[in-house]
């Protein structure tokens, strides 16, 4: 089996995959922590294993993934001393299948090229907009050579709403949730529609721009019309979004599988030896 781990600012997402079959069989997210220790780390990964019925032995490779450098020592201390194994860092050096037009490619996210990789390998030969809503929310676009063009980040939703309790005297933290009406009743509901709203708003915006400076006017050219693709922890809000009783869905396919996709196939780019039996 494969371990795939995608290390956020605010949260560990894993999964781990059949080697056969590809197949998922299991999906875990944990708060991360700047300072945890590999044996912390260790401990937990061996323990949601076990209580998904998941033998830890069976893990043979480990592909990770991260935009925080202060943890992956202990990551990669915990990978080599919890499941003797020494894992795959998607970072830069290795092989991705994409032509990066950065003009710093070492500043790309390794989850915005994770996100990429998956993308390309799901809809080959097509021009993409990646849209990762996670502690940031994120746009990348890639054509349907794998040029990996550019992108956009804006602050996510949790950000914005903590801005503004912090940022404020009277404004309290709320749950963020889909809204179908933009006016509020209360102070949590107009807090609420508002982030939701905004959002939704510099999204359409940004996919619209993206979509004109990156792959031209393509409108008589359906087939070379981009995809937009969703993923994050905030990308079900939008999958389906009702604005004035219209259903209009921001997304053309919502993955949220997208990140684990990526280094799944970013560990096939880039073999390394089996964990011996």
């Amino acid at each position: 089996m494969i371990l795939a781990l995608d290390v956020g600012n605010s949260q560990i997402f894993g999964g781990v995959f059949e080697t056969g079959s590809g197949k998922i069989r299991l999906r875990f997210r944990k708060t991360s922590r700047s300072g945890a220790s590999s044996d912390e780390m260790g401990l937990f990964l061996r323990s949601v294993l076990r209580e998904n019925q998941i033998d830890p032995t069976l893990i043979r490779q480990i592909a990770l993934c991260s935009v925080v450098p202060d943890v992956m020592h202990s990551m990669k201390n915990c990978c080599t001393k919890y499941f003797g194994i020494t894992p795959f860092i998607l970072q830069a050096g290795a092989r991705t299948g994409l032509r990066i037009k950065y003009r710093n490619p070492l500043e790309v996210g390794a989850d915005r090229i994770a996100n990429s990789i998956g993308a390309v390998q799901r809809h080959p030969g097509r021009n993409l907009i990646i849209v990762d809503m996670g502690t940031a929310t994120t746009f990348c676009a890639v054509n349907g050579e794998k040029d990996y063009l550019g992108g956009t980040i804006i602050p996510g939703l949790r950000i914005s709403m903590e801005a503004l309790e912090s940022q404020t005297a009277k404004l309290p933290s709320v749950e963020i949730i889909a809204k179908s009406e933009c006016l509020g009743k209360s102070t949590v509901e107009s807090i609420q529609s508002g982030l939701f709203f905004s959002h939704l708003g510099a999204m359409r915006e940004i996919i619209a721009r993206v979509s004109r400076e990156a792959f031209g006017d393509v409108a008589e050219r359906i087939e070379d019309r981009p995809l937009v693709l969703g993923t994050g922890g905030f990308a079900s809000l939008y999958a389906k979004s009702s604005v004035s009783g219209t259903t209009s869905a921001v997304f053309d396919e919502e993955i949220p599988d997208l990140v684990l996709l990526g280094l799944r196939a970013a560990l096939d780019l880039n073999p390394v030896s089996l964990n011996p039996l």
